[in-house]
C-alpha cells in the first residue's frame, strides 16, 4: 500500500506519497519517475516520502511551503526523529538513489552526493502534519505497470533508461532521431 497526501493548496497541485513499510519502499525505489524527489530523515530510521514535481521543474525550484510539507511529514513518520528537535531531512531526485544487492530492505545510497540537499526541521508542527493527514488516502497502485509505460525519459538532454536497480545514463550528442527515438516530453503523456 502507498499513502498519498495533498500538499497545501497555495503551493500548487502536488501529490506527496510514502510507502506503508520498508517492503513497499523497495517498490517505490525501484519504480520511481524522474520527477520524483525522495525525502528521508538523515541518519535515522524514517519513512521514505516522495513528491512528484511538475515536468521540467528542478529540485532547487521547490517552494518553501512544499519543502516544509514534505519535511514535516517525513519527520512525523520517524519514530526517533519525531521525538527530537533539530533533525536534518535529506532529499534528492529519485534517479540519484542507489540500491545494491548488499543493502538491507529499504536501505539506499546515492549515486552522486552533490545532488543531495538538506533541510533542517527545528520541531514538529502539528498543524502541518494534521492538515496532511486529513488528506491521506491509501491505495495499492500498479507501480511496475505505471513504470513500464514510461520506457525512456529525457532529462535535459540525458536519456535515462531504468533497468530495475541499474541506472544507465546515455548522453545524446547528436539528434535522438538518428536512433529512432521519440523522446519529446509529449511522448510521455
Amino acid at each position: 500500500m502507498v499513502f498519498y497526501f495533498k500538499a497545501r493548496p497555495e503551493v500548487g497541485d502536488y501529490t506527496i506519497f510514502m510507502g506503508i513499510d520498508k517492503h513497499e519502499n523497495e517498490d517505490l525505489i525501484k519504480y520511481g519517475f524522474p520527477e520524483d524527489i525522495w525525502f528521508h530523515v538523515d541518519k535515522m530510521s524514517s519513512a521514505h516520502v516522495y513528491v512528484r514535481l511538475n515536468k521540467g521543474q528542478a529540485i532547487d525550484n521547490i517552494s518553501e511551503g512544499l519543502l516544509e510539507d514534505c519535511a514535516q511529514l517525513v519527520k512525523a513518520n520517524s519514530i526517533q526523529g519525531n521525538k527530537v528537535n533539530n533533525v536534518d531531512v535529506v532529499y534528492t531526485p529519485w534517479y540519484n538513489l542507489k540500491k545494491t544487492a548488499s543493502m538491507d530492505v529499504g536501505q539506499v545510497g546515492f549515486h552522486n552526493s552533490k545532488m543531495v540537499r538538506t533541510v533542517r526541521v527545528e520541531k514538529r508542527i502539528n498543524e502541518i502534519v494534521n492538515r496532511l493527514n486529513k488528506t491521506k488516502v491509501e491505495r495499492k497502485p500498479d507501480l511496475k505497470g505505471k513504470f513500464d509505460d514510461l520506457k525512456l525519459w529525457n532529462l535535459d538532454g540525458v536519456i535515462v533508461v531504468n533497468l530495475a536497480f541499474i541506472h544507465i545514463y546515455i548522453f545524446i550528442i547528436c539528434s535522438p532521431a538518428i536512433f529512432g527515438l521519440d523522446v519529446s516530453l509529449n511522448s510521455l503523456d
